[in-house]
């Protein structure tokens, strides 16, 4: 699907549990269930996997938010359009209840 792709830098935990780290996304729960692994392209030449481990009150329909470690790059990496393809999802992995 397409996807509008925004970043943040922000360290701490995120609403699934674990800490804000490289491979880690936001997306509405209701597209992109928390514990879903996605792959995105777009970004770059190779397409990236992220895990959806966080929500956020910006983050809804089409819009995927990605942890960058630094916030200088969050800010310059702005909004960029992407294809997000769900690998897995909670409902098909037998590691997440």
């Amino acid at each position: 699907m397409r996807m509008l792709a925004t970043a943040y830098c922000g360290r701490g935990e995120t609403h699934g549990g674990i800490t804000a780290q490289r491979g880690v996304a936001a997306a509405d729960p209701r597209l992109l269930p928390l514990g879903s692994t996605v792959r995105v392209t777009g970004l770059g030449s190779r397409a990236q996997t992220y895990l959806i481990a966080d929500t956020g009150s910006a983050v809804k329909g089409q819009h995927i938010d990605l942890f960058v470690p630094s916030c200088r790059v969050a800010k310059r990496f702005g909004r960029r359009p992407v294809r997000v393809r769900l690998l897995s999802s909670p409902r098909t992995r037998r590691d997440i209840p």
